[in-house]
């Protein structure tokens, strides 16, 4: 169990390097807090430079009394739709799974991407309907979309592969209610009597608070599962935590003390932002995003539709010049040249020695 700011150890050829750290999840979705804070900074940064620009572009001295989102305000808004996910789901009776998937592919979205481009209502909308299709619990876009209220197939296909792309096509994810039933096994095979499953059921309960935080983008799933567990029955938590790790710790692991310095990091996280966020305290940031969004993406704007111009443009080039390539070849002989006549050979294959005289 690595924490997020420690050193990946390294593994030499006999040292089966676990079946986690060969994911995609470990080698490109995990940041140390300061790291996060640091991406998001900076793609608030470029959206808010580039969205000032097309404003200027689509009308000029437009920017000007902009007040454009902060990456905190970003977070805050992309954190009440990831809220939003449990009742979406519950309404089509997903399982647990495309629920905490859906929730994941949104905040790694909002890594590559920003609200000001692209609002988070129809992202989320595309994410379930893409978690769904990844974590082979299918439902037909129609069936989706009808159940939906003011939702057409359009709405949620159109962003489909733009959220793939923005993930990478990284579709996996390892989860910690996945982690957390792995250590409940491993608890029944300790001894010390029998367990209560309402532990169990309350740890879960702090699983799903926690995926409205960031501490999947930082810690391992199995280090999450453990401080939910420690939140609701920290004997349990020690008792595990003691069978697996050794008081020093080890060139491929961390120390018991070390790992508990771990869970009480993200304990904190949970408690401070484990539920979701107001809706009042969303609102002004909602009202300010409708006027700082980026024109490109608004219908009907005027940057809008030179883009759309530039866009047939470049399609009806596209089409002009295959049309002129088939008419090249039309033009010729569709059987190709003629073969050049064969040169004698050695041997002639019409000489028939039998033939009478």
């Amino acid at each position: 169990m690595n924490s997020a700011a420690t050193p990946v150890p390294s593994h030499d050829i006999s040292t089966k390097i676990p079946l986690y750290e060969a994911s995609t999840q470990f080698k490109h979705w995990r940041h140390s807090p300061e790291g996060l804070s640091r991406v998001r900074q900076s793609q608030n940064e470029v959206a808010v430079a580039a969205i000032r620009n097309n404003l200027e572009a689509n009308e000029p001295g437009s920017s000007a009394d902009v007040a454009f989102l902060t990456a905190d305000e970003e977070v805050l808004l992309v954190r009440l739709y990831i809220a939003k996910i449990t009742p979406l789901c519950a309404n089509f009776r997903f399982p647990e799974e495309v629920e905490a998937t859906a929730m994941t592919y949104l905040k790694r979205f909002y890594l590559k991407n920003t609200v000001m481009d692209w609002h988070p209502k129809n992202v989320m909308l595309t994410a379930v309907f893409l978690a769904a299709k990844t974590t082979n619990n299918l439902i037909s876009l129609e069936v989706y979309a009808k159940g939906i209220p003011g939702t057409m197939p359009h709405n949620v296909l159109d962003l489909e592969f733009l959220v793939a792309q923005s993930l990478g096509f990284e579709f996996a994810v390892w989860h910690a209610h996945r982690a957390l039933w792995g250590i409940w096994l491993d608890l029944q095979n300790l001894p010390g009597g029998t367990l209560d499953s309402a532990a169990y059921d309350a740890a879960m309960s702090e699983i799903r608070a926690s995926r409205l935080t960031d501490v999947e983008l930082i810690y391992t799933p199995s280090q999450i599962a453990l401080a939910c567990l420690s939140l609701v029955s920290p004997a349990l938590s020690q008792q595990w935590a003691a069978s697996k790790l050794t008081p020093n710790g080890s060139e491929t692991s961390l120390s018991l003390a070390a790992v508990q310095g771990v869970i009480g990091d993200i304990q904190k996280i949970i408690k401070a932002n484990g539920a979701p966020p107001s809706v009042e305290a969303v609102r002004d940031v909602d009202r300010r995003l409708r006027l700082c969004q980026n024109p490109e993406k608004i219908v009907g704007s005027k940057l809008y539709l030179a883009k759309q111009a530039e866009a047939e443009r470049k399609a009806e080039e596209k089409r002009n010049k295959k049309a002129e390539s088939v008419r090249k070849t039309m033009e010729g002989d569709p059987f190709g040249s003629t073969l050049p006549p064969s040169k004698p050979g050695l041997v002639d294959y019409d000489d028939d020695d039998d033939d009478e005289d």
